[in-house]
């Protein structure tokens, strides 16, 4: 049965609070954990991802790439989800090859340059964590979904470095007896999360855009 549920879909913020002009994600203040009630789903970390794209001044430039899932499970109750969390490998993250063409430019040192301090700080902050807060129906006239097919409102806390807030997107949710499978695109602002690297200043001197654009995919299996 399709479900509008939460989770997946990494992760970074915002500032737009609704509405079908904005594919932002709502942003708030942490909030309270759901609670778990129901059978328990593992998410399968060998086929879940998080897959960013991120651009240069104007949309120029664009990187994208993947993340991978370190653990995490939902909670399904009715054929609803509940509850759910998962962690992210941040040492782990990805810049695909064909993203980086320009001469003289690697993969390799952008994958660096986002894991230092500059960026995640991975050494120090070697995960980001997301913990649903809400569930609820989607309604197109409410908000925005990047993705068709919409099913749910997911509303989580996304932890990156040492900044927790709250985070609010549609996803695409389909659950039967035995699976879970998720799938969500929004984007965030990631200097609300103090990742500020060339942000600063008026737009015009922004070399590197603040929006973030995140999508979860992701699986699970009833245990």
């Amino acid at each position: 049965m399709k479900q509008p549920i939460s989770i997946f879909a990494l992760a970074l913020l915002l500032a737009a609070c609704g509405g079908t002009s904005s594919d932002q994600a709502k942003t708030e203040e942490k909030q309270e954990a759901a609670a778990a009630t129901g059978n328990t789903y593992a998410i399968d970390t060998v086929t879940t991802t998080v897959d960013w794209r991120a651009t240069h001044k104007g949309g120029f430039a664009p990187r994208f790439g993947i993340i991978s899932v370190n653990d995490g499970n939902l909670s399904v109750e009715n054929g609803a989800v509940t509850a759910g969390s998962f962690t992210i490998d941040l040492t782990g993250l990805k810049v695909d090859t064909t993203s980086v063409t320009e001469p003289g430019k690697k993969a390799a040192d952008l994958e660096a340059h986002l894991k230092s301090p500059d960026f995640f700080d991975a050494a120090k902050h070697p995960t980001a964590a997301f913990v649903i807060t809400k569930v609820a129906p989607y309604d197109s006239t409410q908000q925005k979904s990047l993705l068709p097919g919409a099913t749910n409102l997911i509303s989580g806390n996304l932890t990156l470095k040492d900044s927790t807030l709250n985070i609010t997107f549609p996803a695409q949710v389909t659950i039967t007896d035995g699976e879970v499978t998720a799938h969500a695109k929004f984007t965030i602002d990631r200097s609300a999360w103090g990742i500020s690297y060339k942000t600063e200043g008026s737009p015009e001197n922004w070399m590197i855009s603040k929006d973030v654009e995140i999508g979860f995919n992701l699986k699970a299996a009833k245990k």
